[in-house]
C-alpha cells in the first residue's frame, strides 16, 4: 500500500473549510470531511485513475463540495499537494511541488 503524506498547509486548508460548514449547517462540515477521506481512500487504491492536471499532478474532485485533491505520487508515496477551492485562488499551490 502507498504512504500518503500531506503538505503541512493542508491542515489549515481542511480545518477553515471544516469550520466554515459547520457555521453554514450543523453536521456539514462533518460530511465535508467524511468526503474528504473517502476522496483519500479512492486515491490511495487507484491513484492512476484520476486525469492529469498539471506536470505530473492529479486531481480528484469532490462530488459533494466544491474543491478538489491535488496530488502526485511514484512507487511508494502519494503526495497531497493541496485540498484547493475550485474557484479561489487558482494556482496558490503551485510552490508545493
Amino acid at each position: 500500500m502507498l504512504n500518503l503524506i500531506f503538505h503541512p498547509d493542508i491542515e489549515h486548508e481542511v480545518k477553515a473549510s471544516y469550520e466554515w460548514y459547520q457555521k453554514q449547517a450543523v453536521g456539514l462540515g462533518d460530511d465535508y470531511l467524511n468526503e474528504l477521506e473517502k476522496a483519500y481512500q479512492a486515491i490511495v487504491e487507484l491513484p492512476d485513475t484520476w486525469p492529469k492536471f498539471q506536470n505530473n499532478l492529479r486531481r480528484f474532485l469532490l462530488s459533494k463540495f466544491p474543491f478538489s485533491v491535488i496530488y502526485q505520487f511514484n512507487q511508494e508515496t502519494i503526495f497531497i499537494v493541496a485540498v484547493m477551492h475550485n474557484s479561489r485562488k487558482p494556482g496558490y499551490w503551485r510552490e508545493r511541488t
